[in-house]
């Protein structure tokens, strides 16, 4: 999917192909149950969670992979040997097909962006 012009996070999953929509669907239930305080909304056009203004946690259909992207710097660094054998790029971990999703992984990153606070990269 090319940058999506939707303005909610409905109309994004409506948007994305059917052999998508379950991950990303699944994505944001545990974005919405794990992020407590935190406000969804679209920024660059796609799905990310904010909080205090500045987003930490997104995630989007790209043409090759889902990318599921932490902005806590201090978050990855924690996580470094989960993440080891991940496909990462700076800021974005890249899963190649919806069954790839590591949800029990997403869960516990975004459990650790709870519990921390400081300087979003």
């Amino acid at each position: 999917m090319v940058q999506s012009k939707a303005t909610d996070v409905d109309g994004y999953l409506a948007e994305a192909g059917d052999d998508r929509r379950e991950a990303l669907t699944a994505l944001r239930g545990l974005c919405r149950a794990e992020l407590k305080g935190f406000d969804e909304v679209m920024a660059y056009g796609m799905p990310a969670y904010q909080r205090d203004g500045a987003a930490e946690i997104a995630f989007a259909s790209q043409k090759q992979y889902i990318s599921f992207y932490l902005m806590r710097t201090d978050v990855r660094e924690a996580f470094e040997e989960r993440l080891a054998g991940q496909d990462m790029g700076k800021g974005c971990l890249r899963f190649r097909k919806p069954e790839a999703v590591d949800f029990d992984l997403v869960r516990d990153l975004l459990r650790a962006t709870v519990a921390r606070s400081g300087e979003v990269c």
